[in-house]
């Protein structure tokens, strides 16, 4: 398959707003193993993570060949299965913001599970169903943000995501505290976009991609619109012939905990 023939390459070698408008809407606990001396950490080899930081980032730190994909909202239930599918077949990795108001992600969080226990795509928060959170009281804001972490732990064993995105990139110093008040403390923002935000053709797409496709970018996309499903092989030509090596974002900063997830201890997978 063409995606497979590239999955080596792409694991060895990783502006614009969000959705002008929300045009969208329990796993059993499973013990975490102990760190053994036998542990093969899961990650990206030759980077590792530091510690989330508090306040901003717009794109991945120092130099290097890393591209950060990060998928916002999930109107579609088919473009999320396609997102999952993409990743499992090619070993890209992805960084997942949902909305928990979306039905795709509990249709599909089977697919996503074991993506995410295998270490290979990590979550953040986009609230739970994509207000402008500047137009929000303080508890409101909360509200948001605490039923997506909700959403988030109850469907995906997600308990410790320092990741927080606001809907269309609005936020200000007010959102941020809260954000980081609940657990969130780094605001992850962008520095490139597949445009996807809107429905367009592939070429439109493939331009975006073609632009923004550049060393230690997050790229902001969606899993909204069918148009990015049907381009998947000339996104992967990108990556390969720029020499470009995708990361998630818990590859980058991570938690104690993050950084376990996915890794091989005593022979077993730790998943949370």
């Amino acid at each position: 398959m063409f995606l497979l023939a590239l999955a080596a390459g792409l694991t060895g070698a990783a502006v614009g707003r969000g959705t002008a408008g929300p045009v969208e809407a329990a796993p059993t606990d499973r013990q975490a193993l102990a760190p053994a001396a036998a542990e093969t950490p899961a990650g990206v080899p030759g980077l590792v993570p530091v510690a989330p930081p508090t306040g901003v980032v717009e794109g991945l730190p120092g130099d290097g060949n890393g591209i950060a994909l990060t998928i916002d909202d999930g109107t579609s239930t088919e473009v999320v299965a396609a997102f999952a599918a993409f990743a499992a077949d090619s070993g890209v990795r992805l960084t997942f913001f949902p909305n928990g108001c979306y039905s795709s992600w509990t249709d599909n969080a089977p697919a996503l599970r074991r993506l995410l226990d295998s270490g290979q795509v990590s979550f953040g928060n986009h609230t739970w169903s994509h207000p402008d959170l500047t137009t929000l009281g303080d508890q409101e804001v909360a509200e948001e943000i605490r039923r997506n972490q909700d959403f988030l732990r109850t469907t995906f064993g997600v308990r410790d995501s320092p990741f927080f995105r606001p809907p269309f990139g609005a936020r200000n110093e007010r959102t941020d505290r809260i954000a980081a008040d609940l657990g969130h403390p780094t605001i992850a923002m962008w520095n490139g976009t597949l445009d996807d935000s809107r429905v367009l053709s592939g070429a439109e797409l493939l331009a975006a991609a073609d632009r923004w496709f550049t060393e230690q970018t997050i790229i902001v996309g969606h899993a909204n619109h069918p148009t990015v499903t049907t381009v998947y092989g000339e996104l992967l030509d990108l990556i390969a012939v720029r020499k470009l090596r995708t990361v998630h974002l818990a590859d980058v900063w991570a938690t104690p905990s993050q950084r376990l997830r996915g890794a091989v201890a005593n022979g077993q997978t730790v998943t949370d």
